[in-house]
């Protein structure tokens, strides 16, 4: 029996979105977003290059895209919870593997492990908000999700340097035994509280549906129940691709950069890096929040804006307030994007094609994980600076926020409507 009563005031579909961010704040925080912080103590014990660097940070990204490849087969199979709670297990074998190898290719061996568990767990996950939650919350619930990102840069930003001062040469192999050991635990409470649908549970998923809105003639503006149009899919993946593509360059390298660059040492590293995680924690409900208002292509548009000047202002290498206003605008907006991408996804097409949508989106904007980190470790060794890197994302994501405009107005007109 469905539960409908106004008396009801708490949904199962929130612990749904609170586990969900402990799997995000695992999968993509600790297995992925760390890495910056462990890099550069890493990459000095272990005399790497640049390069080897950007490939390392690739290579987990090619993992992903491996998994990308067979996520809606598996899902379809097994169910979001079990791939979930599964991804996360091999997210934190690999992770507790590399505190252990002293090689670099056994090092980015099992870092391809750890994008494949990243992608097993993380592509569910953010499809999970399509079962869970009607087109007027799934922003909200999706920058939600991205919280965990900003709780794990906070981690990862105070425990790695302690590590490093206590532990000297040895403290990242303890960063990534410990780090490991959290998601390992993640990948438990998953199992444990995960559920794939509300009609499971007998409820109805959060929110409302977006009504069709009539346009001048009296038409109705909607798109097939079936499908989207394909330059839909098409533009939503190159923004994706875009995205991915940039926000990974900084990520990975801007540490390393403040450390080798910018006169920083490891401790000032670590204090901009821990607040780009508290900005993070507004990122996703602040901009997925605004989608919900404004409609996906504002929403978009804006976050991209302010990662430009995030980008450029790394690129100009000036110190002082100009290097704390550019990771401060890149935690407020670099997780934005995959929320929006998910609610817009879900606003567009029935809920059981979401997931296959959103593998086919992930998996060509995955080429640009891969790309972005190898092109900027390159560039660094051939100029002996980032900023030529930092030049290219913003270039891109200035053109990725003109052509977020081109998608349909559908869901600005409804979206805007239905929030008033």
């Amino acid at each position: 029996m469905r539960n409908k009563s106004p008396l009801f005031k708490f949904h199962y579909g929130w612990v749904i979105v609170f586990v969900s961010m402990l799997a995000v704040f695992g999968c993509i925080g600790l297995g992925r977003l760390a890495l910056g912080m462990l890099l550069p103590s890493m990459g000095e014990d272990l005399g790497l290059s640049y390069s080897q660097m950007g490939l390392i940070s690739a290579g987990n990204f090619a993992g992903y895209l491996g998994a990308v490849l067979f996520c809606g087969w598996m899902v379809r199979r097994l169910g979001a919870r079990t791939m979930i709670a599964c991804g996360l297990m091999t997210v934190a074998t690999s992770m507790m593997l590399i505190s252990r190898t002293s090689y670099y290719p056994t090092v980015l061996a099992l870092y391809i492990l750890t994008g494949f568990g990243t992608g097993t767990a993380n592509v569910p996950v953010m499809g999970l908000i399509a079962h869970w939650f009607k087109a007027s919350s799934r922003g909200r619930a999706g920058g939600l999700l991205m919280a965990g990102n900003g709780f794990a840069i906070m981690l990862s930003g105070t425990l790695i340097p302690l590590l490093t001062a206590s532990q000297g040469a040895a403290g990242w192999r303890l960063g990534w035994l410990l780090l490991g050991a959290f998601v390992g635990v993640i990948a438990l409470l998953s199992a444990l509280f995960i559920r794939n649908s509300p009609e499971g549970l007998g409820l109805e998923p959060i929110g409302t549906e977006i009504p069709s809105t009539p346009d001048r003639d009296g038409k109705v503006d909607s798109l097939p129940p079936s499908s989207a149009p394909p330059y839909l899919l098409a533009l939503i993946a190159t923004a994706f691709f875009i995205f991915c593509f940039t926000y990974v360059i900084y990520a990975t390298f801007i540490v390393t950069t403040l450390v080798q660059e910018m006169g920083f040492n490891e401790a000032q590293a670590s204090h901009l890096w821990i607040w780009v995680g508290f900005c993070a924690l507004f990122s996703g409900p602040l901009f997925g929040t605004l989608s919900d208002r404004v409609g996906r292509a504002r929403g978009m548009m804006s976050v991209f804006a302010v990662q430009t000047c995030a980008y450029l202002l790394a690129a100009s290498q000036l110190s002082g307030i100009w290097i704390y206003l550019s990771v401060t605008l890149y935690g407020l907006s670099a997780f934005s994007i995959p929320s929006i991408i998910v609610a817009a996804l879900s606003d567009y097409l029935p809920r059981e094609k979401v997931m296959s949508a959103l593998g086919h989106v992930t998996f060509f904007a995955s080429f640009g994980q891969i790309a972005g980190p190898s092109l900027a470790g390159l560039l660094a060794d051939l100029t002996g600076s980032f900023s030529s890197s930092y030049l290219l994302a913003g270039g891109l994501t200035a053109a990725a926020a003109a052509l977020a405009m081109l998608l349909p107005r559908k869901d600005e007109t409804a979206l805007t409507q239905t929030a008033i």
